[in-house]
């Protein structure tokens, strides 16, 4: 589906096409389609349940955790072990996956990461001190943003402020994951990168290393991709607030769809 999108020239739809597909909206219609139905038969309390249940489970802990679980399977988070294996490991960079940036921030008067962003940064800042690895960022500005610096470029203004560290590369082309991925594997491969370590979040994940797998493939490049997700959650026994709504709930809910569609349709 994103080949095709990119093929008639309209990407930049994807957004707008992701809101209607998303929660709330589903939702929304179900309810309305039970409410249209209830004036003409019985059966549209069906609809309207089902609408109204849907929209009550994306919103709770509960409803969110099986979404990530089920639709984004994360793996597991690096080991010590793991981590150790890949100090100074030759032909080896760190590349962390952008999620956005605030364009203007007043407080700053810059523009700084979003949360999202700056996780994954603070771990691929974590990882590089642990392996001696050099650090690439991968982030340009999204469909429909406004003109401004790119995600890796905050990201590298970021770095040196904060962390007193130089960001090796900054890929600042890219709009969204397959794009991260194009560009990136073509930068690292000239710089005679083999493997990446690819840090995102764990909901990310999947989606991310599909589509690396898929631009390395592409431009005939071996490229090995070692999974270093941040921001992945232990499983816990379920507990009785779990069953309420959580503002924080629909925001995952949101993002595991999100995340699933974006897998179907190869982006």
């Amino acid at each position: 589906m994103n080949d095709l999108l990119v093929r008639l020239g309209i990407e930049s739809w994807k957004p707008a096409l992701a809101m209607l597909l998303l929660p709330p909206v589903p939702m929304l219609l179900l309810i309305l389609l039970g409410a249209w139905m209830l004036r003409r038969r019985a059966l549209g309390w069906l609809p309207l349940a089902a609408g109204v249940l849907a929209l009550w489970a994306v919103c709770t802990p509960a409803g969110s955790h099986w979404l990530v679980a089920r639709l984004t399977q994360p793996p597991a988070a690096l080991g010590a072990d793991e981590v150790r294996a890949l100090r100074d490991a030759p032909g080896t960079a760190i590349v962390v996956l952008g999620a956005g940036i605030y364009p203007e921030a007043p407080e700053y008067g810059a523009a700084v990461l979003k949360p999202l962003s700056a996780q994954r940064l603070r771990y691929g800042v974590w990882l590089a001190r642990r392996t001696g690895l050099p650090l690439a960022f991968s982030g340009g500005r999204g469909h429909h943003a406004r003109s401004g610096p790119s995600e890796a470029e905050v990201a590298a203004a970021t770095l040196a402020e904060d962390h007193g560290m130089v960001l090796r590369w900054a890929e600042t082309r890219s709009r969204d994951t397959h794009e991260n991925a194009v560009h990136s594997v073509a930068l690292l491969h000239e710089a005679g990168i083999t493997r990446i370590v690819l840090v995102t979040n764990g909901f990310h994940m999947r989606r991310a290393l599909a589509a690396f797998e898929r631009a390395a493939a592409r431009q005939g490049v071996p490229m090995q991709l070692v999974a270093a997700p941040t921001g992945t959650r232990p499983e816990r026994p379920l507990e009785g607030g779990d069953l309420l709504p959580d503002p924080e709930a629909y925001r995952l809910s949101w993002i595991a769809m999100h995340e699933w569609l974006g897998r179907l349709a190869g982006a």
